[in-house]
């Protein structure tokens, strides 16, 4: 703050006054301090009797307090606490507030078109308001002449609705904010029903898909228990409900009825059709729903079961009796999370796994296999993530083991009816299918298939040729089996298999002979990339278009690769681990194809050769207590 005095002229004498002001800038004459209107303490300036003003064109000074505002608004709401110069009273119940009208009606545009049109108020010193909380009301009048106000959970189910009514949005909003920051499975229910009552638009969408995103913990509380039938049925019929499995809903549903059950038996029916019955496995299906009482006495129900089973009985025909019921649900907000699992280096064979977090650029170590695998095919379905066949240093494998993200935990399988190591997998119609490989004697042509709702495998037609280390795709509603070694040569030869006609079929030639190639469906192309041709190990990378029936060369990766993996994730291909002809390898490196270029990705913990991948979208990731790492993309 600089000090500056005006010194006024009275009869000969010149009495110094404190002027304080935040801003004093000198121009002109030396020894001159220009004032604000042009005033100078130049004495050559003075006149006798009195200051001359001077006329000094283009000299001026901008003076800004930074805490007139401020000081300003303290001093009024020292005013309004003492009563002084008020001229509106605010009756609620039994609560008088005084303010004044220009301060309530410059921050509020209810009072200010109170105020300020031809309403009856504007003329009135009192005015009563109904439908506001009192205590809330005097929180916002101190807001008004304040810009502070506190939100907790005392206040904010009668602070929100206040402040709406006063369009006091900037409150609103810090109440909508500090309740999102409040939702948890106990209360997401109510804080949406309130959201909705008050129009609080954003926090009615965040809560209702907090409630999606957590339907099973909610589903057990009492607020869920409470709902109306319209919202069960909104909630079941959703695509994005996130459950581990359909049972869950199943589960709700009946839990839901129980709780009222002569009020609401009467709406199983309603319930059943938006239950996804035919994603149930079988023995679910028939152990519980079957003689679920509740379930029985319906007729309409029958109809519902027997397309189930009849889902479950003829999976060949799956994609025929495709509908609501049978769509897989995706939670909204899921992220893909890329799963590289088992494999080997030069001295041992993996039963580790560790998987990609894109969001965070991390690897995390999850739960190990409980076998070692090599050559291994992996696939995910659902939710769920699928270990098929391989080699564990010493067998060729036919078990199977899959992986549940929720739990971190591997669990086993009913095991293939043929030993499979270096074999192709791929899903299709939530089937699991498994095509060559080799069985510790001979290369394999036959193939079979998984279904996880009756946990049963069954063999479908045979390959026309014998296929080791070939790799399987699923493109347009057909598996595509590519290249491979059939004992005596690479392969370019690429066969379909049509799941409605049971049979497979050739197509066109790749343009080089490829075994243990990465193989991957994206944007409606098939992908080979790298492998081996039985003289070296590739970079190269082909694609196939199923329209044409032809194959074009595309940008070769970075780095040589074979016994590797190719998965398509988020608009790219991403290469994993494999082989270089002399080192097993943990890089990795992914291709755009509007660039048609690959780049460098985040390395794996472990160096990985026959190394299986696929791709499981979640909503929470990591794991609990699983070790991360950071790597920034390294350079090829």
């Amino acid at each position: 703050m600089f000090e500056v005095y005006l010194f006024i002229h009275i009869e000969g004498f010149i009495e110094p006054t404190l002027h304080t002001e935040d801003h004093c800038i000198s121009r002109g004459l030396s020894g001159a301090c220009d004032l604000p209107g042009g005033w100078s303490t130049q004495s050559g300036a003075m006149m006798e009797g009195g200051m001359q003003l001077l006329n000094r064109d283009g000299h001026s000074i901008s003076h800004n307090s930074k805490r007139h505002y401020h000081d300003s608004f303290v001093s009024m709401n020292r005013m309004r606490q003492r009563g002084l110069l008020c001229d509106i009273v605010l009756h609620v119940s039994n609560k008088e507030i005084k303010a004044h009208k220009v301060v309530l009606a410059s921050c509020s545009p209810y009072f200010h078109a109170m105020f300020t049109n031809e309403m009856s108020e504007s003329r009135q010193t009192h005015v009563t308001l109904h439908d506001i909380d009192p205590q809330a009301l005097e929180q916002l009048v101190q807001y008004a002449y304040t810009a502070e106000i506190m939100v907790g959970e005392g206040n904010v189910q009668t602070l929100l609705p206040a402040a709406s009514l006063l369009q006091l949005n900037g409150v609103r909003d810090a109440c909508c904010k500090f309740l999102l920051s409040q939702l948890d499975p106990s209360n997401c229910l109510g804080i949406r029903a309130f959201a909705d009552t008050h129009s609080c638009s954003d926090l009615l969408k965040s809560a209702h898909k907090y409630l999606l995103q957590h339907f099973v913990e909610v589903s057990k509380t009492e607020e869920f228990m409470l709902l109306p039938l319209k919202q069960v049925l909104d909630l079941f019929s959703s695509d994005t409900l996130n459950v581990p499995s359909e049972e869950e809903v199943y589960r709700a549903g009946l839990s839901w009825v129980k709780h009222d059950i002569d009020g609401r038996r009467q709406h199983v029916p309603w319930l059943m059709k938006c239950v996804r019955l035919p994603l149930l496995r079988r023995d679910f299906l028939i152990s519980n729903v079957d003689t679920e009482l509740l379930v029985r006495h319906h007729a309409e129900c029958k109809d519902l079961l027997i397309e189930a089973l009849k889902y479950h009985l003829m999976p060949e025909q799956r994609v025929n009796l495709y509908n609501i019921r049978t769509r897989p649900r995706r939670c909204e907000g899921a992220s893909p999370v890329l799963f590289a699992v088992g494999g080997g280096s030069l001295f041992a064979i993996h039963g580790d796994c560790e998987a990609y977090d894109t969001r965070t650029d991390r690897w995390h170590m999850v739960a190990s296999m409980s076998t070692r695998r090599a050559r291994v095919g992996v696939a995910a379905i659902g939710n769920r993530l699928y270990a098929v066949g391989g080699y564990d240093g010493t067998s060729d494998l036919a078990t199977i083991e899959s992986y549940d993200p929720i739990t971190n935990t591997w669990q086993p399988e009913v095991s293939m009816g043929t030993r499979r190591s270096c074999l192709g997998v791929a899903v299709l119609h939530g089937l699991l299918y498994a095509a060559g490989g080799y069985d510790g004697a001979s290369c394999l042509n036959s193939a079979e298939r998984y279904d996880p709702l009756t946990s049963t495998w069954a063999s479908i037609a045979a390959m026309s040729t014998r296929r080791r280390y070939v790799r399987v795709a699923t493109l347009e509603g057909s598996l595509y089996a590519v290249g491979g070694y059939d004992s005596s040569s690479h392969l370019a030869t690429v066969e379909k298999y049509d799941p409605l006609n049971n049979a497979w079929t050739a197509i066109a030639n790749m343009l080089s002979r490829r075994s243990s190639a990465g193989v991957a469906v994206l944007e409606g192309m098939l992908y080979v990339a790298g492998g081996n041709d039985g003289t070296s190990c590739l970079n190269s990378v082909e694609r196939f278009n199923p329209k044409t029936n032809t194959w074009e060369g595309v940008a070769p990766m970075n780095i040589r690769r074979s016994t590797h993996d190719l998965v398509a994730m988020d608009g790219w291909l991403y290469a994993v681990g494999g082989n270089d002809g002399s080192s097993s390898l943990n890089s990795i490196e992914k291709y755009n194809p509007r660039s048609n270029k690959w780049v460098a990705a985040s390395c794996m913990f472990t160096r990985r050769s026959s190394v299986g991948v696929a791709i499981l979208e979640l909503l929470n990731f990591p794991p609990p207590s699983s070790p991360t790492l950071s790597v920034s993309s390294t350079s090829l």
